[in-house]
């Protein structure tokens, strides 16, 4: 009988320390909420869950608002447009669930499309990414000065007459102290440049047309040209400058540059990944009679009886 007692009274004790425990855990504050990112900060609740910095800025350079890593100032109306988006989004999904739409096979399949994409597009960030970095970009910039061939701007000044005797006539003048400008405005029959001095717009060596090319090639600064025959009249030209461009500044360039590794980098990965899969194209060879179809088009209309087509008006 002690024993029973006993074994009573340290049952009830179980319980009261159960039911205690219980107590606290329900009453303890719930866990802070970790940054998903260093220095990340909570800019809204939906519902209690966070939404933070990170994911604004990850869905403005979704939508191209930003470029991926750019700063977003959390104080911009930009932030304030996007967030208020994110919100939304957040809402739409919860309802669907609500609704139980994420169990509808359809939805299921987008989800696991969407999750594909996020998954490859994670790899690449992890794999490409990292191997795009400055000594990468600088290395192939040195490359592309190695091999490229700096262009030639030139800047020029024309008089166009209607025969070769006449631009004979002008280049003699200019010979015995002509100003070009007057000659210009008085001989040349060319309305774009005439009243501008003979000035044609700024250019480079390899842009010119044919004619000139040709007319002006090893000509120097200040060397009067010609008389040539072009489409528009006999011309003679003033060579009024003539330097090697510079070439395109890394951070002109670099932009172009990250792209092209990017796409290289990408390119090798898949091939180095189909290589190792093994993948079945289930289809026959694409025939050029016959559109294609996407897996979504609807069914073909029905065909329109004989009857009727001829009944049509």
């Amino acid at each position: 009988m002690k024993a029973s007692v006993t074994g009573g009274k340290t049952m009830r004790a179980a319980r009261a320390v159960a039911t205690l425990a219980l107590v606290a855990a329900c009453t303890r504050a719930p866990a802070p909420e970790r940054p998903p990112e260093p220095g990340d900060k909570a800019v809204a609740r939906v519902d209690g869950a966070a939404v933070w910095t990170s994911d604004v800025k990850r869905q403005a350079a979704a939508q191209g608002l930003i470029a991926q890593g750019e700063p977003l100032d959390a104080g911009s109306t930009l932030f304030r447009q996007v967030l208020d988006e994110v919100i939304d989004q957040k809402l739409l999904a919860a309802e669907a669930i609500r609704q139980r739409l994420d169990r509808d096979p359809d939805t299921q399949r987008r989800l696991a499309s969407a999750r594909d994409r996020v998954l490859g597009d994670a790899l690449l960030e992890n794999s490409v990414g990292k191997s795009i970095n400055d000594a990468a970009v600088n290395g192939l910039y040195q490359e592309m000065l190695k091999n490229e061939t700096p262009s030639e701007a030139i800047r020029l000044r024309q008089i166009v007459t209607d025969s070769e005797t006449d631009a004979q006539q002008v280049k003699a003048q200019l010979a015995h102290g002509g100003v070009f400008d007057a000659l210009a405005a008085e001989r040349s029959r060319d309305d774009a440049t005439r009243f501008k001095g003979g000035e044609m717009p700024p250019t480079t060596v390899d842009m010119l047309a044919p004619d000139y090319a040709r007319a002006l090639a090893g000509a120097r600064s200040g060397q009067i040209v010609g008389p040539f025959k072009t489409q528009a009249g006999w011309v003679v030209v003033r060579v009024d400058d003539r330097r090697k461009e510079p070439p395109v500044p890394l951070d002109e360039a670099r932009p172009q540059i990250i792209r092209f590794l990017t796409y290289d980098q990408v390119k090798d990965l898949i091939l180095n990944l189909r290589r190792r899969a093994k993948v079945e194209t289930l289809l026959g060879p694409p025939s050029a009679d016959t559109p294609t179809e996407p897996a979504s088009a609807p069914p073909p209309a029905p065909a329109i009886p004989a009857a009727t087509k001829d009944a049509r008006p």
